[in-house]
Order: C-alpha cells, then structure tokens, then sequence
C-alpha cells in the first residue's frame, strides 16, 4: 500500500534528513498508526523513504525492520520496529481495563477526571487521597484498589528480575560525549536529573539541548519521544531550538511540534501543570519532563521562618510527584536548581554557595549535578550525588578536563581546546 506523498515546501537540497516522526508532524502519524494498527492492519514495519526533497512511507507487510534511505546517498539505517512503536506497551497498564474486572465505567472517569489514567499511577495514590475524589467512597475504593493489585504487581520482585527492568531505561545523549560519558551514557529515564549551580552556568542550555536530542531515534543515543517542559522563570526560547536541531540534522518545525511548553506563575499552577500531564503520557510516547527551575516558585510565595515548613511539605509532594511520573510512564525529569550562600561553607572556600530546597530536595533527586562557569563559555559540571556513578572531586587539570562542556549556537556539545 502506497501513500500519499509529502512534499517538502523547503529548496531542494535543503532538508534536513531526521527521524519519523521529525520529518512528518505528529498528527499524521498519529492518524496513521491509529487507523491501521486499530484495525489490525498495520504491519509489523514500515518502509520509509527519504529524499533531500520529498519523502514518501508504505507498508511493508512482510519486512520486520524500519528502514530510513537516503536515495542520494544510499545509506541505510536499520532499526527494529518493536522499539519504535512497541517499546511502551508493557510499561503500564490503562485505567480503563479496570472495567473488566467489575469497576463501574463511571468510577473510572472519576479517576481520570483526578489525573490517574494508569493502574500503576493508581497504586501510587494513597485510598485517602483517593476517598478524596468526589464521588468515590470507601468501599468503592477499596474495590478499585483490588482490581488494580490484580493488573499490576507491586510487591516483591527478585534482583535478576528488578535487573531485567533496568534495560528499560533509555539514556539520552546531553549532546557532550564527555557529559555523556560522565553520566554514564547521558540522562536517564526513570529517575530524576537535578541540575545546580549559578546564573548563565548552563543548566537552561541543557534543558534546550535535551529538548532535542530526546527527539532522535534511540540508535542515535536519543529517546524517541516528545517533550514536556514546564517554564517558572520564562526562560524557555524556542527560537533557540532551531539551530540546535539544524545541528542534528532534523526539521525544526517537526521538532518543535513535539515539544509541549506551559508557564507556570505559582507553585500551585506548577503542580496542576504535573497532574494534566498524566492524560498526555498515557496517549503519546513521551520521554521527558524538564522542570525549569522547581524551586523559584517556592522561594516567591513562601516567605519567612514561619513559613518554612509549609513550603518544604508542599516542596515535597510535587517532587514526589515528579518521581512517579518518571517511573510510571517512564521518562526522563530533568529539573533545574537555584543555589544559595552558604555562610557557613567554609573560610577555606571563596565563594560558598550551596542548592537551594534543601535536605527534602537532595533526597529527592536521584542523581544531582553542579554546574560552575569555566573559561570563556566552557562550563565544569561535577556528580555531586549519584546511586551508580563515582562522586568527582575534580582536582586536577586531568579531571577538569574530562568534564568540560560548552555552550554553542548548536547547544552543549564538547569543549575546544
């Protein structure tokens, strides 16, 4: 089966080769897998073909690769199928097959209506939280609950098998072959990334970075998948994403198309933008959530000692929040972070700063960067904190070396001697 073709409105010569689904908008390809892999009758690959000009997809009903050919060029790029399309299905399951064992259509779209569109982002809620919902008593919830337990297994797994739920994650090139191999192969899905560190110390190139390359096909050290960045500082430029994409080699237009952005002016509107974000990632494949920065908000409606604490509960609840979205649908977070003197860093040290949030930040993070100015536009990023990567002192020339990144039109990438 051929289909129509989609004719490129830039010159000859000019476009920019990229993946599926960066060469052709979203809603196409959403129509496409919607119309025929419902019907079951979307093959187990596509063949995809690419001209510097033109591009044309048909179904190949017997081929199991998804192939990408540049005509001019004869190259050819081979990826499986199943992990462009097939890699989500097993992640989590839908509210709505809660139906089938025995829970009332309507109590469903109560929870929906809650922002819970998975069984496993349901387990993840207390039956306070969940009695909470108008409509839904005790009882019910009680019931709703057994029937989720039924679909997802919440209890104890053993280490090969948590082992074998590792290789889910998806590590996502920050653009620097020395940050990525410092992170260990970039910023991981299923956790949370935090970044620290001073004014124009890079955290916000980063995010405009990752924004893009989450977009590149996985053999390509990328996600595969579409954005979310939730903006507290209005920092976000999207004109800035569009040498950083040409410097990929994918569509600018198609790659801001798969970014979704909102501004946030509270931290309550902050935390609402995190619960609508639920419905989103259980249609679309989504691979990561940046959030820049969580802690500015906080710091500008909670004033004062007296406040503190309120401000540090409610601090802790969206980043809980931001934990589960990571491990429900997951994606990658990447947040950024302030940072504050620190007058009792030290007479040794001079200019003692530390990140803000505190203690209820640092536990909440899994893996934590700071990020200082070097020389001219080189930046210096240091594991502060990590599970599975060594603490760097950076203390020598060598070391620093290794961790240098800099800032270019085309976004982070290596430093320059």
């Amino acid at each position: 089966m051929l289909l129509p073709r989609l004719n490129s409105t830039q010159p000859s010569g000019q476009r920019p080769i990229g993946a599926c689904t960066l060469i052709f908008r979203h809603r196409f390809i959403h129509f496409l897998f919607h119309n025929f892999k419902t019907q079951n009758q979307l093959s187990r690959s596509i063949y995809l073909s690419t001209t510097l000009s033109q591009s044309v997809i048909c179904i190949n009903l017997n081929s199991k690769m998804l192939v990408y050919k540049s005509e001019e060029s004869s190259h050819l790029q081979l990826i499986e199928r199943d992990d462009i399309i097939d890699e989500d299905e097993d992640l989590f399951e839908a509210i709505d097959k809660l139906t089938s064992h025995g829970i009332n259509a309507g109590d469903v779209k109560k929870l929906q209506d809650a922002g819970i569109y998975t069984c496993n982002g349901l387990m993840m809620h207390t039956k306070k939280n969940l009695t909470g919902i108008k409509g839904l008593s005790e009882a019910k919830v009680d019931k709703i609950c057994e029937a989720a337990e039924k679909l997802v297994n919440f209890g104890y797994i053993t280490g090969s098998d948590a082992l074998l739920r590792r290789k889910a994650v998806v590590r996502i090139t920050t653009g620097s072959q020395a940050l990525d191999e410092l992170l260990g192969g970039g910023i991981e899905t299923l956790q949370i990334t935090e970044a620290f560190g001073e004014f124009r110390s890079g955290k916000t190139q980063l995010a405009h970075t990752l924004c893009v390359t989450t977009q590149l096909p996985t053999n390509m050290k990328g996600g595969n998948g579409k954005v979310a960045y939730i903006d507290t500082e209005g920092t976000f430029r999207p004109d800035r994403i569009v040498p950083i994409a040409e410097r990929f080699g994918m569509d600018a237009g198609a790659v801001l198309d798969n970014i979704i952005y909102a501004r946030a002016y509270t931290y309550e509107h902050q935390y609402n933008l995190l619960l609508g974000l639920a419905a989103k990632m259980s249609e679309e494949p989504y691979r990561l959530l940046i959030v820049d920065s969580v802690i500015a908000l906080f710091r500008v409606d909670f004033t004062g000692r007296g406040e503190l604490a309120d401000r540090q509960q409610k601090l802790a609840q969206m980043l809980s929040r931001l934990t589960k979205i990571a491990e429900e649908f997951n994606v990658a977070v990447y947040m950024t972070n302030q940072v504050i003197a620190d007058p009792g860093g030290g007479v040794f040290i001079s200019d003692p700063k530390k990140p803000a949030g505190g203690h209820v930040l640092a536990h909440a993070a899994t893996v934590r960067l700071m990020f200082r100015k070097g020389k001219g536009e080189q930046r210096v990023c240091k594991v502060f904190d990590a599970p599975n990567l060594p603490e760097s002192e950076a203390i020598s020339l060598q070391t620093y070396k290794n961790h240098i990144f800099q800032i270019t039109p085309g976004g982070i990438a290596d430093a320059k001697d």
